[in-house]
Parts: C-alpha cells; sequence; structure tokens
C-alpha cells in the first residue's frame, strides 16, 4: 500500500472494520506518519448487466455509484450509505443469476435511494425514467406521497 501523501511503500494498520463485505481499514504511513484510510471490496464472479439494444457488459460498481451519488449530491446521505446502498443493490442482482436486464439495475437502484432520501429519489427517477415534462414529475411525486 502506498501511503498517498509520500508514496512511501511501507504503512501498517491501525484499525480494522469489516461492514457488509466491505474491509475499512487506518492506516499510517511508517515514514511520515500521516494517517488515511483504505476500502477493500471482495471482487466477485463477473455479473453481466443486458442493455436496451441487447448488448452485454460487464456490471460496473463505479457507474452505478457515480448515478446515485449524483442524484444524493447536496442532500444529507452520507458516502457510507451510498456504498452501503450499492452493496445491497449488487447483492440483489447477484441472486437473480449472472445476467440481469439494466431495469432490474434501475429498480433496484430506485427502490434503495427511496428509503434513504425522497428527494435524491426524485432526481434519479427523473433520468432513469426518463422524464420528459412537468407533469412526470407530478406524477412521481403523487406516488411518492401515496396520493
Amino acid at each position: 500500500m502506498l501511503c498517498p501523501y509520500c508514496q512511501h511503500k511501507q504503512t501498517k494498520v491501525i484499525d480494522k472494520r469489516n461492514v457488509e463485505g466491505l474491509s475499512r481499514r487506518r492506516r499510517e504511513c511508517l515514514k511520515c506518519e500521516r494517517r488515511f484510510n483504505t476500502r477493500e471490496i471482495i471482487e466477485r464472479a463477473e455479473l453481466k448487466v443486458v442493455k436496451k439494444d441487447g448488448r452485454r457488459e460487464n456490471f460496473d460498481y463505479e457507474k452505478i455509484k457515480r448515478g446515485i451519488a449524483r442524484a444524493c449530491e447536496k442532500r444529507p446521505v452520507s458516502q457510507e450509505q451510498i456504498d452501503k446502498m450499492i452493496m445491497r443493490i449488487e447483492e440483489k442482482l447477484r441472486k437473480k443469476g449472472k445476467e440481469v436486464s439494466t431495469r432490474i439495475v434501475g429498480d433496484l437502484a430506485s427502490n434503495e435511494i427511496k428509503k434513504v432520501d425522497k428527494v435524491a429519489y426524485i432526481r434519479f427517477a427523473s433520468v432513469y425514467k426518463e422524464f420528459g415534462e412537468i407533469d412526470d414529475f407530478k406524477k412521481e411525486i403523487k406516488e411518492l406521497l401515496g396520493k
């Protein structure tokens, strides 16, 4: 592990925590003595996402992370909450098999975001469901409020 400050190759682990398949470590550089955090995720067998046009792509953790992070921008949602959402989404996708459609990925992401922040959910839904008019927003908000 390289120190992000001085690029020294030797660090020591000060603290380690495992949270739902994610290993978080607090490290200290043995040269400059500065501390930093790392995260490790267990790599799993390939998961394919079937696009609307039939193409198949590898499931991209970072791609879904960017989409959820964008929806949650300037909202009271922590990076840890976002990481946990993505891990739950990936876990549910893997239970569905080696290939899943983009619709399933989007639906799972929408449901996870909805549980955490309603405004972020509307933002995500507006892109995912391709809202074109104000009425699309009104309809989604009415459903969200149960009216």
